[in-house]
């Protein structure tokens, strides 16, 4: 349990840096400069549907390295448990993630920050989302889920080959 942990750390550092990579590089490429609100309400809905699949596939990405990595320092902590321990890491992500979500639900509205921090928003109804975030919901599990056991296995690949090494010698 303590190499899924340490994995699940590592994923999360890897999360938090490749997702401010991502953020610096929007900056960076005018994605979040729009004059005034009404033009970014007209740029959002003309281009919602490829905001939206390619923004989705770039988070498919990250999620998928990020559990990647989570997944291989497990298997590689652990050595012979690689799968095993990819999944645990996948485990611990979901709960902590279910736990968070229902400290939301129970908390409410008081303790959102993000909500008082006044952030821009999508200008899309929440209602058009839902179907386009159950799917997304979706294969983010999917993704996260191969990614973490993919790396358990290549975390204990790496053992495998230095048990032969030794046996040759």
């Amino acid at each position: 349990m303590g190499a899924a942990f340490f994995g699940w750390l590592s994923a999360n550092g890897l999360a938090i840096i490749l997702l401010a990579i991502l953020s610096a590089a929007g900056v960076a490429f005018g994605l979040t400069q729009v004059s005034s609100a009404d033009q970014a309400t007209d740029q959002a809905t003309q281009q919602a549907d490829t905001i939206g699949i390619a923004g989705g596939i770039t988070l498919l990405v990250v999620l998928f390295l990020v559990y990647l990595a989570g997944g291989y320092v497990a298997g590689r902590m652990a050595r012979f448990d690689g799968v095993k321990q990819g999944i645990a890491v996948w485990v611990i992500g979901l709960l902590v993630i279910i736990a968070l979500a229902v400290l939301g639900a129970v908390l409410g509205a008081q303790y959102n920050v993000l909500s008082q921090l006044n952030l821009p928003s999508i200008p899309i109804s929440g209602d058009a989302l839902t179907t386009g975030g159950i799917i997304a919901g979706i294969a983010a599990l999917l993704v996260t889920l191969l990614g973490a056991i993919l790396g358990g296995k290549l975390g204990t690949r790496y053992h495998r080959k230095i048990d032969r090494a030794g046996y040759d010698a």
